[in-house]
């Protein structure tokens, strides 16, 4: 039986993992197995700067974790080496990662994950990982709304460049 101060940082390790998954937008866990030092730094470096939180973590721990979080589907894939990777963006994590897991096919694998609160496969996750940005999401959306003003404003200008031609000609005639 583990003493009193090694259960004691077990909870406090299990309540900042769920407090982690719980402010969360998106995660994905992942099997690690086999990469190499250089490739996990890469990774790390690109999940970093895409504001991505990355860390390995032990099955047990995420297990509880997923309990408190209302994630419990997860704990399915909770075997082998485990990382996982939380962001607030719902589809950075799943970007990154499956394209690292196209390139890294025999080593690191894709196990689960989860966008605000629903649990997804590795389909799902694939399937998110097609999504285009955030950012294009919004300039698509912003175009739509754009377009009927734009063309309102194009048929003001037709016929103000109407009025211009009209005008133009009837001083020609009167000038002639």
């Amino acid at each position: 039986m583990p003493n009193e101060k090694v259960l004691q940082s077990k909870k406090e390790l299990v309540l900042a993992l769920t407090e982690k998954l719980q402010n969360a937008v998106s995660g994905v866990i992942v099997d690690y197995k086999g990469i190499s030092v250089a490739d996990d730094t890469k990774l790390r470096k690109e999940l970093r700067e895409a504001g991505v939180d990355y860390f390995v973590v032990k099955n047990t721990m995420l297990r509880f974790a997923a309990k408190n979080a209302n994630l419990e589907e997860l704990n399915g894939v909770l075997e082998g080496t485990t990382a996982i990777a939380l962001s607030q963006d719902a589809v950075a994590p799943a970007k990154i990662l499956a394209a690292f897991a196209d390139k890294q096919k025999d080593v690191f694998n894709i196990k689960a994950g989860f966008v605000e609160g629903k649990v997804l496969s590795v389909d799902g996750v694939n399937e998110l990982a097609k999504l285009p940005s955030r950012e294009v999401l919004i300039a698509k959306a912003l175009g739509g709304l754009n377009a009927p003003i734009s063309g309102f404003a194009n048929v003001l200008n037709a016929n103000l460049r109407g009025l211009v031609i009209a005008l133009n000609q009837i001083a020609e005639k009167q000038s002639a």
